[in-house]
């Protein structure tokens, strides 16, 4: 494994920074390595993204785009079909190229469709959102919600190389940046304190620290690529964040949030439950506490609300034999993973984010 500033190399695949992110597509858009190249877009990428990616490869690059919906309501087989009917319709073979141009919703779905057509074609991920670059476009994981439930349904499959060109950030409001710092905060929290430290230190710095951020993420895919233990703590903040992320998105009542919204309230929330069960002290609870709140806007939770957050959370993909398993944190920048919990815990957190929230 190597790793500096600009480039992060494994067996596996390639993650690549700033200029040299760059000069990478450049290349690629130069070689004619593939039969064909088709790019995946939404329309909010399509809109915003697809232009500065065409001042980045050769003039003479020639691609077909497919276009699916945006939004996490759209992540699912619908999708897919437009996607594998678009490398369908233009005679996409096993040595085409599918390029994923935008958030984590996008190369998610798009990596699923590339490692599913024909059985798996290559497939590269330009993240255009903070969230995306420092946790969906890297890693492995592609999938897509089924019924509700989110990323159910999916291979582990990595992109031949992820291409992370912080200019694409331009395009984000606030809101957007907010969004994918829960995933930079979860992974000092998890792994590094001196990562935590830096990030809540100063949220403005934030692009100075996104290829350590992606780098502990790759620390822990390359031990755990199929997340059989150690991968398992990247879900810090996510058994009860992914299942409230869920029930917003349902309830037509509810406003949705973003997902580094659910997964910050999911980490007040586990952070909680590592205070009462696995011994984070309580100045790291405080801390963790008063370093999230004022990211995101406080969500009121009734009673009705988090007994069906909970029992979406009783699908979630590292529990066993029915029991709601958790990562809780031993101290800031060291986790546990299958730690089992009971509801009534659960319902205590709930109070807790409520009171601090008030």
């Amino acid at each position: 494994m190597y790793f500096n500033m600009k480039h992060i190399s494994s067996t596996s695949y390639d993650v690549y920074f700033e200029h040299q992110a760059e000069l990478e597509l450049r290349k690629l858009s130069e070689n004619n390595t593939y039969s064909s190249y088709f790019v995946l877009v939404d329309e909010n990428t399509k809109e915003h993204c697809l232009a500065q990616f065409e001042s980045l490869v050769h003039s003479d690059f020639s691609y077909t785009c497919i276009e699916i919906p945006s939004g996490e309501e759209h992540k699912n087989v619908e999708s897919c079909n437009i996607v594998w009917q678009g490398l369908t319709d233009n005679n996409a073979d096993r040595k085409s190229l599918l390029i994923n141009l935008g958030g984590g919703v996008l190369t998610d779905l798009g990596g699923f469709c590339a490692a599913t057509y024909k059985r798996g074609i290559d497939f590269i991920n330009i993240p255009t959102t903070l969230l995306s670059m420092v946790d969906a476009a890297v890693g492995g994981k592609t999938g897509i919600d089924f019924n509700g439930l989110k990323n159910h349904i999916g291979v582990f499959s990595n992109a031949k190389m992820t291409l992370v060109i912080p200019s694409f950030l331009k395009t984000l409001d606030e809101r957007q940046i907010k969004n994918g710092l829960a995933e930079m905060i979860k992974h000092g929290l998890i792994y590094e304190e001196s990562h935590f430290s830096a990030v809540i230190s100063d949220f403005s710095a934030y692009k100075n620290l996104i290829a350590q951020s992606v780098y502990i993420k790759h620390q822990v895919v390359t031990e755990d690529p199929k997340e059989q233990g150690l991968r398992k703590i990247l879900n810090f903040g996510h058994t009860l964040g992914h299942a409230i992320e869920t029930y917003m998105i349902e309830d037509s009542a509810k406003e949705a949030l973003f997902h580094g919204e659910a997964i910050g309230i999911g980490m007040i929330l586990e952070a909680y439950l590592s205070y009462k069960l696995t011994h984070l002290s309580e100045n790291d609870l405080a801390l963790i506490t008063k370093s999230i709140t004022p990211l995101y806007e406080k969500v009121d939770f009734r009673a009705e609300d988090i007994e069906k957050i909970l029992e979406l959370s009783l699908h979630d993909k590292k529990n066993k034999k029915g029991k709601v398993m958790f990562v809780l944190l031993q101290n800031i920048g060291e986790a546990r993973y299958d730690v089992q919990v009971e509801k009534e815990l659960i319902l205590e957190a709930f109070e807790y984010y409520q009171k601090i929230c008030d």
